[in-house]
């Protein structure tokens, strides 16, 4: 019975041994050996481990992608809008030791990281304005944030910062409506302003467009002018050519003009048949 006893108690030292000698690491963790406050090792890979029981202890840590999401806070733009920003962090641990040294343990590092990004969003946002911060440069901006965050929190603290991003921008409650009539306002006149211009870019193309047409009028006019007079010369000196060569000819022309000048529809004359106008009409020829 002693011997059986003394098998027990040797079986149960040794699971406890065991026990505090064995570990596991998961794989969404790290961890470093610490044997009486002194650092000893750091275990990245996951699996079965072992350490000095009662001697060295573990320190787990998170080796996934974490998110802090900074409080809220009031910033100060440029031209000189409060805004209250609310910031979040996605980081992870790079070096369990130097983490483990610095900051201890994550609430402590998302507090170290909260003051970082926010003490460098007060400086970004103070060298830009509003439209900047809320448009076309706010990705700038918060990389600016990011690089400067990584760049302190690898340093001091083993974190790498992965992404510093701008959750949510808006104006303080109490100068809101202020801030939203003057924007109004400035939008209006901007608004005026481009207007205005439209209106007087299409005077000027249509002041250009009527100044083309006259020139294009003119220009048809001097050349229908130049065709009629060039034509007229052609048939005066054909005329001429003709009545040259008979005279009788030219009579006969000019009493059919005559003709068509003063003889309407429904014109009646008094004359004597022995008119000259009239002699081509009853037969007769010249005398």
């Amino acid at each position: 019975m002693t011997f059986k006893r003394i098998i027990i108690a040797i079986l149960v030292v040794f699971a406890l041994i065991f026990s505090q000698s064995a570990f596991i690491i998961d794989e969404t963790e790290q961890a470093i050996v610490v044997q009486m406050g002194e650092y000893m090792r750091t275990i990245s890979d996951p699996g079965l481990n072992f350490k000095i029981p009662f001697i060295q202890n573990i320190q787990r840590m998170e080796s996934r992608v974490l998110v802090a999401d900074a409080p809220p806070a009031e910033l100060i733009t440029m031209d000189k809008e409060r805004l209250v920003v609310d910031n979040y962090i996605r980081w992870r641990i790079v070096d369990p030791y130097l983490f483990f040294r610095s900051v201890g343990n994550e609430h402590a590092a998302r507090s170290r990281l909260y003051s970082i990004a926010t003490s460098r969003s007060r400086e970004e946002l103070a060298s830009h304005t509003l439209w900047d911060i809320t448009g076309p440069k706010r990705e700038a901006i918060m990389l600016a944030v990011g690089a400067h965050t990584d760049m302190i929190a690898r340093r001091d603290f083993g974190i790498e910062v992965i992404d510093v991003r701008m959750k949510r921008v808006d104006l303080p409650v109490g100068v809101q409506a202020a801030v939203f009539a003057r924007m109004e306002a400035e939008r209006n006149r901007i608004a005026k302003e481009s207007r205005a211009e439209g209106t007087q870019e299409a005077r000027k193309i249509v002041a250009e467009a009527e100044r083309e047409v006259v020139i294009l009028l003119a220009e048809a006019q001097r050349d229908a002018t130049i065709i009629k007079g060039v034509g007229d010369a052609s048939a005066t000196a054909i005329y001429a050519a003709a009545f040259g060569k008979d005279p009788e000819l030219f009579n006969f022309m000019r009493t059919l003009e005559a003709y068509e000048n003063f003889v309407g529809e429904g014109t009646t004359f008094v004359i004597s048949s022995d008119s000259e106008l009239f002699r081509f009409l009853a037969g007769g020829g010249s005398r």
